[in-house]
């Protein structure tokens, strides 16, 4: 920041943090898990967004899937409930609702993702241990 930053570089940076966080723990998933991840599938209010949908496939570097139903934390408390009183006769079932409505794939090479992350760590070095905290 700078006295030159105004609301939208603050917005920005807001969702660049979304962007790279997941990014974050995506690395951690392979790192010690040995999963690779093929498509990131995505919910919430962000997902309607497309430029949004579009650098995070960008930063991760793999597909990025939006639903037909967005809001998939709602959708899977009324699944959770249709499953214990039956309604549903397995997961399975569940599956067979899940739609896609959008894909986005990664448009940036592998410098770039590599040089926008290392931009990234060296904003989030500099944020840590500035406060004492007693």
């Amino acid at each position: 920041m700078s006295r030159f930053s105004i609301r939208n570089h603050l917005a920005r940076a807001a969702l660049e943090a979304i962007y790279w966080q997941s990014r974050d723990v995506i690395d951690a998933l392979r790192e010690y898990s040995g999963v690779e991840v093929e498509v990131l599938r995505v919910d919430g209010g962000v997902t309607a967004n497309e430029l949004c949908m579009q650098i995070q496939a960008d930063v991760v570097g793999v597909d990025v899937s939006r639903p037909v139903v967005a809001e998939t934390t709602a959708l899977g408390a009324a699944y959770a409930a249709g499953l214990a009183v039956g309604f549903w006769s397995d997961t399975d079932a569940l599956r067979a609702n899940w739609n896609e409505d959008r894909r986005w794939t990664p448009q940036w090479d592998d410098e770039q993702r590599a040089a926008g992350h290392a931009q990234w760590n060296k904003a989030v070095d500099r944020t840590l241990d500035w406060v004492d905290v007693d």
